[in-house]
């Protein structure tokens, strides 16, 4: 069976997951810890970061969004995303992700406040705010590939400080990430699994296929 090297709170691991309940594909999880990354997952992939995903012949998916698009192959969900939706996952995992890691990590960062880098961040989420005018979700009702991609790192930099984004000027965009983290997808991709030693007993996710929209 294919595995899937995850870690609950990763972003780039949460839409990994996110891809696979709304797939009809399954996967054994091996839960890790950062800390004390298993050997059997650096020999797939020596770089050490989540997600990692290997077929059953062996191939080694091991960047996130390859791994959304493997599991969403022949989906409306991947064949309707749009050069736009690609262009936002972009700003999204470049610009914003590096503003993202200095806002949460800014005593890493001394060259300037946490405030500087939170409002850098803010560039991006303004740029959301506004593409939620129209619809619930970002190009429309329901959820799409950049909702999926994009949703766990708005996540993150909320709880970064979340009494400030709580009050922050981002109505749509509190909206937006309070919808998806009530949905009963978002709680699918977030139950809490053993951590995975090479001895343990395989787990297979997601637990039933069931197709989850909203």
């Amino acid at each position: 069976m294919t595995i899937l090297y995850s870690f609950r709170r990763c972003p780039y691991a949460m839409r990994a997951r996110l891809s696979l309940v709304l797939s009809n594909k399954s996967v054994q999880l091996r839960e890790i810890i950062l800390k004390h990354k298993p050997e059997a997952m650096l020999q797939a992939s020596p770089k050490g970061t989540v997600p990692v995903l290997i077929e059953k012949d062996g191939h080694v998916i091991d960047e996130s969004l390859d791994i959304m698009k493997w599991a969403l192959e022949g989906s409306q969900l991947l064949s309707s995303a749009t050069s736009s939706m690609h262009l936002l996952i972009k700003e999204n995992d470049d610009a914003f992700k590096g503003w993202l890691d200095k806002y949460k990590y800014a005593d890493r960062y001394p060259e300037h406040s946490e405030i500087y880098y939170r409002e850098q961040g803010e560039i991006f989420l303004e740029k959301l705010e506004q593409q939620l005018i129209n619809s619930n979700r970002l190009f429309s009702d329901e959820f799409s590939f950049a909702d999926l991609a994009i949703l766990p790192f708005i996540r993150q930099f909320a709880f970064v400080d979340i009494h400030w984004f709580n009050q922050s000027k981002y109505q749509r965009v509190r909206d937006w990430l309070t919808n998806f983290i009530d949905s009963e997808l978002f709680l699918s991709i977030m139950k809490k699994y053993p951590t995975w030693l090479e001895s343990n007993q395989e787990v297979s996710f997601p637990e039933n296929n069931t197709n989850i929209t909203n």
